[in-house]
């Protein structure tokens, strides 16, 4: 008897009746796959759109630094040149103009742009450490003479160290610090008060500790004493207050933002914001808002080039100090750096030696410090006749804090 497709087959009864059903559905489910395909191939472009706008609109509000660059570019024979291959120098300049976008309230604008604050940042090779050093904005120094933003030049003079960012701009103040250290700046960042404000705001805050109570009229600041979490514009002031807060000294007033600082450093360490990309975005927008840098740093690309092996430094090992200063001999309104502190300070940048710091210095110096190595000596190398090389006197130690410290200690 011959079988057709309904009566069933040598299989059993119905198989051969499923054949064509089997068809069917494997047609419907190749539908179903290049439907998916589909659908999936239209998420995955939206997503790599939506990528490629937020890159784009990141990438673009920072400002590059076009005649700063020019500006050294002719003075590139008396610059400094850099010692150690993949350590970094930075130099953060904190820029008090009240032009722009939400700086305006901060005072009048007068034209008249300052340093209001400039940090030296050092990032050792291989990002095992991170040292921040605040320059005091009336530190006396010999500023170069630079060009004015009317096309001027100015004459060479002796003069506070923020003069030069107001007569010559990152250029003239970079030209001022390498002068001053010996150290190659490597890369600039100018940021504004705005900017500074938004950056807080975009971690939600910074946690300080207050020994006392502030009240302070001129920096809008009311705070209780104990643990406070700043927004951004109470940040703003707490770092910026001078007369009313401390002992009313420029070095007190450094010493609270180096704190600040490392508050902040511990903020986003503790919160993986660099890891986190909804917590990222808000942080690297605030920045890149405010942020005028070098060339090579003016991209998102340049940034993470930059900020990728920072991550990994322990808290211990991000260091904060004061360039070792005094009251200058002159005028006790004005400051002048202490040597030769100053200057082993400055040859341990240049050579990426470690630094160490430390809140409290001893008044007396050790005996190690002073030369005397003695038993030591002895002890660790033996007679001189064995030919055992001297031990290298210890690392200086400068007055300074680490982002591991608590203010509240």
């Amino acid at each position: 008897m011959r079988e057709t497709a309904g009566s069933g087959g040598p299989l059993g009864p119905g198989v051969g009746a499923s054949a064509d059903g089997r068809g069917l559905i494997l047609r419907r489910r190749r539908r179903w796959m290049r439907y998916g395909a589909g659908v999936l191939g239209v998420a995955v472009l939206g997503v790599g759109v939506a990528g490629w706008v937020v890159y784009a609109k990141l990438d673009g509000n920072i400002t590059p630094d076009d005649a700063a660059a020019a500006e050294l570019e002719r003075y590139a024979r008396e610059r400094p040149t850099s010692l150690v291959k993949d350590a970094q120098n930075i130099l953060l300049i904190g820029s008090d103009s009240r032009s722009g976008n939400g700086n305006r309230k901060y005072g009048r604008d007068s034209g008249t742009e300052r340093s209001d604050t400039t940090i030296l940042l050092h990032l050792a090779a291989g990002r095992r450490s991170a040292t921040a050093v605040s320059l005091p904005r009336d530190l006396m120094v010999d500023v170069p003479g630079c060009l004015r933003p009317d096309g001027k030049r100015t004459a060479p003079m002796f003069a506070m160290f923020n003069y030069a960012f107001q007569n010559g701009g990152s250029a003239c103040t970079i030209r001022t610090v390498e002068k001053l250290t010996g150290v190659r700046i490597d890369h600039h960042v100018v940021v504004d008060f705005s900017g500074f404000k938004d950056m807080v705001d975009a971690v939600d805050g910074v946690e300080v500790c207050l020994k006392e109570p502030i009240d302070d009229k001129d920096a809008k600041l009311r705070l209780p004493a104990g643990r406070v979490t700043l927004d951004g514009e109470q940040a703003l002031g707490y770092v910026r207050a001078r007369k009313s807060l401390g002992n009313g000294s420029d070095t007190d007033r450094m010493d609270r933002q180096q704190r600040f600082l490392g508050a902040l450093v511990n903020k986003v360490q503790s919160n993986d914001v660099l890891l986190n990309p909804v917590k990222l975005y808000p942080l690297l927008d605030a920045a890149t808002s405010s942020l005028t840098t070098d060339p090579d740093l003016a991209s998102l690309r340049g940034l993470y080039e930059l900020v990728r092996g920072l991550r990994n430094i322990p808290t211990e090992n991000v260091q904060f100090l004061t360039v070792p200063r005094e009251s200058y001999v002159y005028n006790a309104n004005r400051d002048q750096l202490v040597e030769p502190e100053a200057e082993k300070l400055f040859e341990r940048l240049r050579t990426d030696a470690p630094v160490v710091v430390s809140q409290e210095i001893p008044t007396k110096p050790s005996a190690a410090e002073s030369g005397d190595y003695g038993p030591f000596l002895s002890r660790a190398v033996g007679p001189a006749a064995s030919g055992a090389v001297s031990p290298s006197p210890p690392a200086p130690t400068f007055r300074g804090n680490t982002a591991a410290e608590d203010g509240c200690g």
